[in-house]
């Protein structure tokens, strides 16, 4: 399983508009029956992201389809970017992240210590 986080930085000035933009994108991936979040950081470093999406995808093919087919309906996706990237004070930063998952078994009585299993989705 894969995670895709969209960061976006904007002017304080425009980051209503920029909610409304991501949210049009939030509501399009679960639309499609994704999980997908709005983050709205609270601090964040020098030149840090204003705003951040993130979608979790079942594979990476997963992600071409939702960046390709956008926003907005069929034929106004294009439209969609546009608007929203004059807004944006830098191209969005895009992070691909690969889930993983410690699980740790627990012994059989008067066994040995547990070791972690690592598993990737």
């Amino acid at each position: 399983m894969y995670l895709a986080r969209f960061s976006y930085d904007v002017a304080p000035a425009n980051r209503q508009r920029a909610l409304d933009s991501i949210h049009q994108e939030l509501e399009t991936a679960r639309k499609s029956g994704l999980e997908a979040r709005i983050l709205i950081p609270l601090t964040r470093a020098h030149g840090g992201a204003a705003l951040q999406f993130e979608v979790a995808l079942e594979s990476l093919d997963q992600l071409e389809t939702f960046r390709h087919r956008g926003a907005g309906p069929k034929g106004k996706s294009g439209d969609w970017m546009h608007a929203f990237s004059e807004i944006l004070l830098a191209p969005p930063a895009v992070e691909i992240l690969r889930f993983f998952v410690l699980l740790i078994r627990r012994p059989p009585r008067g066994g040995s210590i547990p070791r972690p299993i690592l598993m990737s989705w």
